[in-house]
């Protein structure tokens, strides 16, 4: 019988990996949005706020490309921060249809406040690893994440 795939430790599914991945993802997705919820944010809003404040301005679809979002989700997202003030979209010179996506002063604070918020809830994700347990496991996902070409 083929072996059925899992996220228990040891699986030896060639998807044990992914949905391992997929769980921990998770897990740091509940423990951020419980940070976000009392600015009124979520993840998503917060994923374009980090590429802005790591970017700079930019045209919505690569803001969409960016974040991993689609053209109609980067729009909501977008729609949603400018209505709360954090973002302002940009008419582009030459381009009647384009628009450039800024952060604002006040998206600038609530990113900080984000910051602070979730400093106290981000050591629950390692909780279980000593320290250099957890410095390993940001350098192998890093790794994962962001593999070298």
């Amino acid at each position: 019988m083929t072996a059925r795939a899992t996220d228990r430790p040891g699986d030896p599914s060639p998807f044990a990996l992914g949905l391992l991945l997929r769980q921990a993802h998770w897990r740091a997705g509940t423990v951020m949005a419980e940070a976000l919820r009392p600015l009124g944010i979520e993840l998503r809003h917060f994923a374009v706020l980090i590429a802005l404040v790591n970017q700079g301005a930019m045209m919505q679809r690569d803001l969409a490309a960016a974040t991993g979002s689609d053209k109609a989700g980067i729009m909501r997202i977008v729609d949603d921060l400018e209505r709360k003030g954090l973002a302002v979209r940009n008419a582009v010179p030459g381009d009647r249809r384009a628009r450039s996506v800024e952060i604002t002063p006040k998206g600038l604070e609530l990113f900080d406040e984000a910051h602070d918020k979730a400093e106290p809830l981000a050591g629950r994700l390692v909780a279980g690893l000593d320290a250099a347990e957890a410095k390993q496991l940001e350098a192998l996902l890093t790794k994962v994440a962001y593999p070298s070409e």
